[in-house]
């Protein structure tokens, strides 16, 4: 009897062995380049997943390890996927043949994530083509210096806050504590229209920005959610986490909904997203569902409160570090304002161009967005310049190293160093646009671009001209980032000194 046990589960474990690793000669029978080591049920990803390894570095090994090759193979856990090294094939699979590859690799459940699966970067199909419609709408160059109204108030607000805490004192700030202040004030003012308290101490309870810090603070399940829901969507579908905490998700839609009323009554003109969509309502003779609106003014949520103030805060990282860059940039900032008679225009930073140059150096050292994963959405083949071709199917994911193209030396000198003229009207022509992801590129390149580039270049700009950045000797040089985070997040912060000039 004891025999006969012994034997059944032994038996079962060797079936669930090979059905964990049925997938794993998949690259070797296509004659496509992989990598070495899967392990059963994990594949390649057990750094990753364990979070030993950031998905950046794990991305950026293979891609070094593989540079000879056109495309790698990959294990991602039991699934082979496909990592793309050559820009010609980034091109492809972002552009030329887009249609084939239309789906961002993630899955969010309508049941328990409702708001966010309205987001446009998860959305296929009909449904982001009219979600990029509205969006697209209210990015527009005319539609943006009625939000920037709302954002020259917010750097007022930043303005007195700093002048306050600084009184001709040297005063030490964490960079992401300050910017996300700002940058959710901005989504509160530009977004809703409403005060999002972020700089005001006594309220910081019932802030924006604390509502941010809920959807986005690192906790367990913030990095289980964020592995299931970007790395292993699969799972996924049977876990349906979600991102969004209940009782942020039942502010949104209360203030939305209140919100929107009052605009559809009064149609009173406003310098915020919702009025926008008013606008557009009364524009298509067609009233909007509250909760599309809800999902779609939660994307400005997402979308402007933490990637913009992780920007801000590298931005300001680098400024602090290189004081010759600093002032570059700030002889620039008060020429334009003394243009404009002190004032933040839209037509002024657009002429901020050396401030454009500082922020896509930022950007390129710490993109935002470290890897993009899309999906195949109709069997295509693509082929290297290497000779090697692969027919992708259906349902496999290609991954796009950002930060890998970012920094190889084939297509940056001295990659490694802070060099914002990379970036001057005479090198930037040069650049493989391939190369350059921050916002990603082709049809689904970040529609919330240009509204993150004006309050990013907004806020710079007001500190830059009244404050020196010193950066602080508790900033770890160089970063090093924690795994597992949603966004690229510097261990212990960065620290950096304030003063008023």
């Amino acid at each position: 009897m004891i025999v006969v046990l012994v034997s059944l589960i032994l038996g079962a474990l060797i079936a669930f062995y090979f059905y964990l690793t049925r997938n794993y000669k998949y690259w070797q029978k296509r004659g496509v380049p992989c990598v070495d080591g899967a392990l059963p049920g994990f594949g390649n990803m057990l750094s990753v997943i364990c979070m030993k390894t950031h998905i950046a570095d794990f991305c950026y090994k293979i891609y070094k390890d593989n540079k000879g090759h056109s495309m790698v193979g990959i294990y991602d856990f039991t699934s082979p996927a496909l990592m793309i090294i050559e820009p010609a094939l980034v091109k492809v699979v972002l552009q030329t043949h887009f249609s084939s590859f239309a789906e961002n690799a993630v899955h969010i459940d309508k049941e328990s994530d409702s708001l966010l699966s309205y987001n446009p970067f998860v959305l296929s199909g009909e449904k982001w083509l009219n979600s990029r419609k509205r969006l697209t709408y209210a990015f527009s160059s005319m539609r943006l210096k009625i939000l920037l109204e709302s954002v020259k108030k917010v750097c007022a607000t930043m303005e007195n806050y700093m002048d306050k805490k600084l009184s001709n004192k040297e005063i030490e700030f964490e960079l992401k504590s300050l910017f996300s202040k700002y940058s959710a004030q901005v989504v509160a003012a530009a977004g809703f229209g409403v005060d999002g308290y972020c700089f005001d101490d006594d309220k910081k309870d019932v802030s924006f920005r604390k509502l941010g810090q809920a959807i986005f603070k690192q906790s367990k399940r913030s990095t289980i959610a964020f592995a299931l829901i970007f790395l292993i969507p699969s799972l996924n579908k049977i876990f349906k986490l979600s991102l969004i905490p209940k009782h942020v998700d039942n502010f949104f839609r209360t203030l939305v909904a209140e919100l929107m009323e009052q605009r559809r009554k009064d149609g009173i003109p406003r310098n915020d997203f919702l009025h926008l969509m008013a606008e557009l309502e009364r524009t298509e003779g067609n009233k909007f569902d509250n909760e599309m609106l809800t999902g779609q003014a939660m994307s400005f949520v997402l979308d402007g409160y933490e990637t913009s103030s992780s920007v801000m805060s590298f931005v300001g990282f680098y400024l602090a570090r290189y004081p010759k860059i600093q002032e570059k940039l700030r002889e620039e900032v008060i020429s334009v304002f003394n243009k404009y008679n002190s004032e933040i225009t839209y037509e002024g930073l657009r002429e901020m161009t050396y401030m454009d140059q500082v922020i896509n150096e930022t950007l390129r050292l710490i993109p935002a967005g470290l890897l993009m994963k899309k999906r195949c959405t109709e069997e295509f083949e693509l082929k290297g310049s290497d000779g090697v071709v692969c027919r992708v199917s259906s349902g496999m994911e290609i991954f796009v190293p950002v930060q890998a193209l970012h920094k190889d030396p084939q297509y940056w000198e001295n990659p490694e160093e802070y060099d914002p003229e990379r970036f001057n009207s005479d090198r930037k022509q040069n650049i493989d646009r391939f190369t350059f992801l921050p916002f990603g590129e082709g049809p689904r390149i970040c529609v919330g671009m240009r509204m993150a580039q004006l309050q990013i270049k907004a806020g710079l700009a007001m500190i830059v001209r009244k404050y020196k950045l010193k950066l602080s000797p508790k900033t770890q040089i160089p970063l090093k980032f924690i795994p597992g985070t949603i966004l690229p997040t510097p261990k212990g912060g960065i620290l950096a000194y304030f003063r008023q000039l």
